[in-house]
């Protein structure tokens, strides 16, 4: 029966393929490959001069690492097993983005080095490298330790302040089991250091942190405890050996056991043995737990950022345009309201506009008649006066009706203006012009008939004025003994009938002014009537004219905003559902990727069950 890790790293395999990242899968075969290797990789990191090299030299009690002030490592250098010494150059070209993964594993450059030349080689002396490929040391020697499935990586030392760059191009560091970093025993850990575990342990759980030359620093305890609470307080939880790599040379040359155990190296190596003999039981799962929760986090992260983006789909997409098309639908609405409001509105203020226009006009008219027939007798200017107010109001009504072509025009600009924002010029193509001849259907004005002041009249007015002063006077002039008809008499009959003549012919002028005003004033009374209702009938018909227009245009415009909605709302509505399908099978991928993560953290915690996540072929 196969471990869990492995179904475990199997299903991580298949969900990063159905999620199209060749790049994760890559990783989880070299790490599945890696874990089923019955060999143990130990990667030995740290500073410069911490004692690496002396370090992996007296695990295996061989000088294959340069140490001293000379040439230190600057190749990496993978020391294991062998029958005999060998040493081997190993160039191979770095993966490049965008480049199959067969260019990328394309055969490797071995060249071999002389044993007494690895020191040189190491130090990266005999061939440079290039930008593009990745160069190491590869020494076998024969050593009872090595032969067990060890395998020592010495690395260069890391002085800079970015590990991760530093670290991510060393070779073996994404295929070692366990990282066993070196700091002496002269100082406590730096933050450098501490940088350094932390970004190890991202991707690597079981780290070994040697605190090395402690036969030189009398108070490497004190420095011990100190490192330890610094690993605590920083969450990473690495061992913390204390060795002296010149103690267990010397015990090594002397074979003194006691000095061998002072080296404190029997614990390191018997750490190692252990990790190397659980390796599948336990180093494997915690590794591949580490693995496969790192993988997930990195297939989830995309999915979360969909889910989170997905909350804010309405902000743009189809539901934006069907929010657009609402919007417009809206407005179209109240512009359609709105154009028909200021129709009515505008063509009730003409109405009223007009009818005062005209009125004041005639009224105008009618003041100059009236202080004219103050004066004038109608009948012997009569001709002349028909034509001068045949004149003043067909004027008048040309006035009127020009007038009302403007507004007419007004209006119909102003309600074009609602459609500008359509990007329509909305307003109708017509001609409103005055009629040729405003007064032609007006009857003329008649003379109105007057009574005429006639000789007999004037005679018998005046026989009639001329008794009574007879009378008077000559009563009042037989008191003086004279007879009733005399001189005096008959001069006061004819002073009074004089008068009588004068006052019944001023009488008659102002009858027949009176009459003629009267005339007159039934006349433009009617003509204002006629042109009123023929100016009210002439607003309606515009009204119509533009109503019928400007619903044609809103119509024309529905028809286009509606058929926008439609689709707007054919395109949102398929969207949703789209939407609600991604949404549900994104639940079901976190899901799937929610149980396999815990299933690695179980794994990483060392808490696995026989419990496993539904599996299909291996990968």
């Amino acid at each position: 029966m196969a471990p869990i890790w492995l179904d475990v790293l199997d299903e991580t395999a298949r969900l990063c393929v159905a999620h199209g990242r060749t790049d994760l899968l890559e990783r989880l075969r070299q790490k599945r490959a890696q874990l089923l290797d019955p060999r143990l990789r130990v990667l030995v990191i740290g500073e410069p001069k911490q004692g690496k090299s002396q370090l992996v030299n007296a695990l295996i009690n061989a000088p294959v690492c340069p140490v001293g002030d000379g040439p230190t490592t600057a190749l990496p250098t993978v020391v294991q097993h062998a029958e005999t010494p060998s040493a081997v150059l190993v160039r191979s070209p770095l993966p490049v983005a965008g480049r199959p993964a067969a260019d990328a594993s394309r055969a490797e450059d071995r060249i071999p080095l002389p044993m007494e030349q690895v020191a040189t080689g190491i130090g990266g002396k005999l061939r440079q490298r290039t930008a593009d490929e990745s160069v190491h040391v590869e020494v076998g020697v024969p050593r009872a330790l090595l032969a067990t499935g060890l395998v020592l990586i010495d690395t260069p030392g890391t002085d800079t302040q970015d590990p991760a760059r530093v670290m991510n191009g060393t070779v073996g560091f994404a295929r070692a089991d366990v990282v066993v970093m070196v700091s002496d025993a002269t100082r406590e850990l730096s933050v450098t250091e501490l940088n350094l575990l932390l970004h190890v342990l991202q991707s690597h759980p079981h780290i070994i942190v040697a605190l090395s030359k402690i036969d030189i620093a009398p108070q490497w305890r004190a420095v011990a405890e100190r490192n330890r609470h610094h690993l605590a307080n920083a969450g990473i939880p690495a061992a913390l050996i204390p060795v002296s790599a010149t103690l267990r040379l010397r015990a090594a040359r002397s074979n003194d056991r006691d000095i061998n155990a002072e080296s404190g190296f029997p614990e390191l190596i018997a750490r190692l043995s252990r990790d190397l003999s659980r390796k599948n039981e336990v180093l494997a799962g915690a590794t591949a737990g580490l693995t496969a929760r790192t993988v997930i986090e990195q297939l989830a992260a995309p999915l979360r950022a969909e889910l989170s983006t997905r909350d804010d789909a309405d902000d743009s997409g189809p539901m934006s345009r069907l929010r657009e098309a609402q919007r417009a639908v809206d407005e179209l609405r109240r512009l359609s309201a709105r154009w028909q409001n200021s129709l009515n509105d505008e063509v009730t203020d003409l109405i009223s506009d007009i009818e005062y226009d005209l009125r004041d006009r005639t009224r105008q008219i009618l003041r100059k008649v009236d202080e004219a027939f103050d004066e004038a007798d109608p009948v012997p200017a009569w001709e002349t006066f028909q034509e001068w107010l045949e004149s003043n109001l067909v004027e008048a009504a040309e006035a009127n009706y020009e007038w009302l072509v403007q507004r007419c025009e007004w209006i119909a600009q102003r309600v074009a203006d609602n459609f500008r924002g359509y990007g329509y010029d909305a307003a109708p193509d017509w001609s409103l012009t005055t009629p040729q001849d405003p007064g032609s259907h007006l009857s003329a004005i008649e003379q109105p008939p007057v009574d005429r002041f006639t000789p007999v009249q004037k005679v018998i007015t005046g026989l009639k004025g001329s008794y009574g002063g007879l009378l008077m006077f000559g009563l009042a002039t037989t008191l003086a003994g004279m007879p009733l008809i005399n001189p005096i008499s008959l001069g006061a009959g004819a002073l009074f009938g004089g008068k009588s003549i004068h006052d019944e012919s001023r009488s008659l002028l102002k009858r027949r002014q009176a009459v003629a005003k009267g005339a007159v004033q039934r006349h433009v009374d009617d003509f204002f009537i006629k042109l009123n209702k023929d100016c009210k009938d002439t607003v309606r018909n515009v009204q119509r004219t533009l109503r019928d227009h400007f619903t044609a245009v809103t119509e024309e415009l529905q028809e286009a905003i509606v058929q926008s909605f439609r689709t707007a709302k054919q395109a949102a509505d398929a969207d949703a559902v789209e939407r609600d399908q991604r949404q549900r099978q994104i639940e079901q991928q976190m899901k799937r990727l929610g149980a396999l993560y815990e299933q690695a953290q179980e794994l990483l915690t060392g808490r696995a069950t026989a419990s496993r996540v539904p599996l299909g072929p291996r990968v």
